[in-house]
């Protein structure tokens, strides 16, 4: 089914920095828990996301990434999501982030 114009704008993703990175030892799969400023108009956002093969804390410390920002909030286990990190998924779950090639400012929509 093919996706509208107007249904694609209702999508609001935003640039993002993750600002804290912890482990989700309670998840069903690896994952992490992120911690996002998406700027002044948003603001911080959570999120778990299953990207422990390909990325350490370390890695994700500061880093910049695109995130859907207007989804319903998420209950996972103890744990709720309020944004969607997104990335490109490989054939074995690897997951890419995606991500804008220079730094630029948080809360940033992409469109």
């Amino acid at each position: 089914m093919d996706l509208t114009w107007s249904e694609f704008e209702r999508v609001e993703m935003r640039v993002g920095t993750i600002i804290q990175v912890d482990d989700f030892p309670e998840a069903r799969k690896p994952a992490y828990q992120l911690t996002i400023d998406f700027g002044t108009e948003i603001g911080i956002r959570k999120s778990s996301a299953q990207i422990t093969k390909r990325y350490s804390k370390e890695d994700l410390a500061n880093r910049q990434i695109v995130g859907v920002v207007n989804f319903p909030r998420k209950q996972i286990g103890k744990f709720m999501s309020e944004c969607l990190v997104i990335g490109a998924v490989g054939e074995d779950g690897d997951v890419i982030l995606l991500a804008p090639d220079f730094k630029i400012e948080n809360g940033l929509r992409i469109g």
